[in-house]
């Protein structure tokens, strides 16, 4: 029984964004697995479990070797709007322009974001390839980096 609720709550955490004991009790509750806060605490630290930043006000439950918080976006928006200088795409490939010497940080923050429709990214000197899955989501993708883009030059 223990097994499977720690594999439930790695999945849990590795699926949403839990910030609270009492949060991942009542998933695990809504999984069919009827735990207390108490036995809750005990599993987070058998597990190793610690809280990661999301965003300036909120963190959430990691699992151990986790490197990177679950969403970047304060970073990755700030270095897109001090380093990017053109966005554009054809297929499922959008092509980001950068500063020169900027496109590897900005690329491997693309890659901490771990949004589920970026496959990967390539990065040159000031160019960056991010391939993306499924079709539909490039132009998504395009007005959100644009969208970060222009809310500098609004400001």
């Amino acid at each position: 029984m223990k097994s499977k609720r720690h594999r439930a709550i790695l999945d849990v955490i590795n699926s949403e964004i839990i910030s609270t004991q009492e949060e991942l009790a009542q998933r695990l509750r809504d999984r069919g697995i009827e735990v207390t806060q108490a036995t809750v605490s005990r599993d987070i630290k058998e597990l190793g479990l610690f809280k990661v930043p999301v965003s300036k006000d909120e963190s959430r439950y990691a699992a151990p070797g986790e490197s990177a918080p679950h969403p970047v976006p304060d970073r990755l928006r700030r270095l897109l709007r001090d380093t990017v200088t053109h966005v554009d795409y054809s297929l499922n490939i959008v092509v980001v322009r950068t500063l020169p010497g900027h496109a590897h940080a900005v690329a491997a923050a693309i890659d901490h974001s771990q949004w589920t429709e970026i496959i990967g990214t390539v990065a040159g000197d000031d160019t960056i390839f991010i391939v993306v899955k499924p079709v539909e989501a490039v132009e998504g993708l395009v007005d959100k980096i644009t969208g970060w883009l222009n809310e500098e030059e609004e400001r």
